[in-house]
């Protein structure tokens, strides 16, 4: 698979460019400090991501962090207590289903930067801030074809790189290899809780990311245990904000990977499954009307939204959906996406599609 152009989310942001969980870990420290050229504890720590193997003699302390669209890495290093160590964030949503957690992402340096038109750091800036770490949603924030600095252009200026994981194959330009594929098109809440061990691992701070993921994977196993054996529910995820991002001006509907694993653990099953890139692009008024909807999943990509109408124009646009009939929504953000939202998202959508069942 080679994927070169923007991802769906980063074509998004082009198109719209110009339009606490764990908090008490606070917004500092990642692990006990050394002294100049002395190596800490734990290191050196090398690590393989996306076959680009990586030694760390120290945690990094001037991290880039780019947007992709993207805002669940940003929430990882919230939700770690390394917030202290960004130099510049550039991902930003402005609403979060985690309480509190839009206000500590806006609250992260931006460093400064003049960002090019898909919201993103162009190479020479990304150069030009002199991080000692640049993370990535997707290997794509690596290709020189979209303007960005290369990983290996970064290496030799000194400076680290890591992609999430689950999308080692998404954008990558080239040598993908049959594991990152696979890995890329089985994504979940997993996906979400790897990068955060990853990012635990690279930090010095395993026992604290071991900590978080115990803890998000416990709540999302208390959702599903709660939901056991109940008949599942058809659930339609649905951002209306996102409707430039479909060929008919629809609203995105999101399905595959990790939002059919969201909705799987809150006791659904997606209308459209494994649906992919093609459904958000391509979807049809027509396959929209068929869908089996007994749970709208209706999602906020920016602050303001009106969701509440929203839901309402799509039950007239769709009388038939048992939503439409039973006025059966839950209102989303940024917990259906990789991040530590995930948890936060599955209950709420639970509690509506279940209610007698907490």
């Amino acid at each position: 698979m080679k994927v070169r152009r923007l991802s769906r989310l980063a074509l998004c942001g082009l198109l719209f460019a110009g339009s606490g969980l764990l908090g008490a870990c606070g917004t500092s420290g990642t692990g006990e400090s050394a002294s100049a050229g002395e190596i800490p504890a734990g290191y050196p720590v090398t690590v393989d991501n996306c076959g680009f193997e990586q030694t760390f003699d120290r945690p990094p302390s001037r991290v880039l962090i780019l947007q992709g669209a993207s805002v669940g890495e940003a929430e990882t290093f919230v939700s770690l207590g390394l917030a202290g160590a960004i130099a510049a964030n550039t991902q930003f949503y402005g609403v979060s289903d985690i309480p509190g957690m839009a206000a500590e992402v806006d609250a992260l340096p931006k460093g400064d930067l003049t960002l090019n038109a898909a919201a993103d750091v162009p190479a020479e800036q990304a150069l030009a801030l002199r991080p000692d770490l640049v993370v990535s949603t997707w290997s794509g924030g690596f290709d020189p074809e979209f303007g960005f600095a290369s990983r290996d252009m970064l290496d030799r200026a000194g400076i680290r790189t890591l992609v999430n994981p689950v999308n080692c194959a998404y954008g990558k330009p080239e040598n993908v290899t049959p594991a990152e594929e696979q890995k890329y098109r089985a994504g979940s809440t997993e996906s979400s809780l790897e990068f955060i061990e990853l990012i635990g691992e690279v930090f010095g701070v395993p026992d604290r990311a071991t900590d978080l993921t115990a803890h998000l994977r416990d709540r999302i196993d208390a959702t599903k245990s709660a939901v056991a054996g109940r008949e599942p529910k058809r659930m339609l995820i649905a951002f209306p904000d996102m409707s430039v991002m479909n060929a008919n001006g629809l609203p995105a509907v999101f399905s595959g990977t990790i939002y059919d694993s969201v909705v799987r653990a809150a006791g659904g099953e997606p209308s459209f499954a494994d649906g992919g890139r093609e459904l958000t692009g391509n979807l049809s008024a027509e396959q929209l009307a068929a869908a089996p909807v007994d749970v709208l999943v209706i999602g906020a990509y920016r602050p303001g939204e009106d969701l509440d109408a929203e839901a309402e124009k799509l039950f007239a646009a769709y009388p038939q959906w048992n939503a439409s009939k039973n006025k059966t929504y839950v209102k989303v953000s940024d917990g259906i996406y990789l991040g530590p939202a995930n948890a936060d998202a599955i209950d709420k959508i639970a509690r509506v599609a279940h209610p007698d069942a907490f």
